[in-house]
């Protein structure tokens, strides 16, 4: 017989959890309404005047199957959703260079948006704690999805390493969603689930640092 403590907290974390997934569900169709309204204020591609910084890239390669952290100098735009732009943007396109590890076609325009989305904090709430979480829907551009080749491996590699690549940049992100221009797509092409949100650390969980 199962002790009356352990139904309660069984009981509490699935009330948890379910609350959770409602929030980010929340979000996720947020992010949807606001490319519907068109409230997208960030630039195309961040300015030239904006100084350079350097951002960690979480560069896949089709060789191991591994993961692995690049440096890279590239001007960042000071708002989260434009600089976390910049940075994928930058990811994607190392992937059609030359000597690519993890080789993708060219896309002119890979990543069309970044939506950032934080629960509200309590009003005596002076800092974030290691409890709240920041939702990232991440909007590709059709033309990147449907040349993306298919594949489970490839497509993996290229969702974990956008998860990866955010999470190192954005230690607050802590959940990722996908949309393609704007709307729900089952997967990226064939294989990488497009419809589930993807925890961080189950995303990356085959890096190496």
């Amino acid at each position: 017989m199962i002790p009356r403590y352990q139904k309660i907290v069984f009981a509490a974390l699935l009330h948890a959890t379910v609350l959770r997934d409602a929030y980010h569900e929340r979000q996720y169709d947020r992010a949807h309404h606001r490319l519907l309204k068109g409230e997208d204020a960030s630039p195309t591609t961040a300015p030239t005047v904006v100084p350079e910084e350097t951002a960690t890239l979480m560069v896949a390669n089709d060789a191991d199957g591994s993961i692995n952290a690049q440096q890279r100098s590239l001007p960042l735009p000071k708002d989260a959703e434009a600089r976390a732009r910049a940075i994928l943007s930058r990811l994607l396109e190392l992937y059609s260079s030359p000597g690519a590890t993890h080789t993708l076609p060219a896309s002119p325009r890979p990543i069309a948006q970044v939506f950032l989305f934080r629960p509200p904090l309590p009003a005596k709430t002076k800092s974030s704690g290691p409890d709240d979480t920041t939702l990232a829907v991440v909007n590709l551009t059709r033309s990147f999805a449907d040349s993306h080749p298919s594949g489970i491996a490839t497509e993996s590699l290229t969702v974990d390493s956008i998860c990866a690549t955010l999470s190192a940049n954005f230690p607050q992100i802590t959940h990722v969603r996908f949309l393609v221009d704007g709307e729900s797509r089952p997967t990226l092409a064939g294989h990488a689930d497009l419809t589930r949100t993807y925890l961080i650390g189950e995303a990356a969980s085959g890096t190496n640092p």
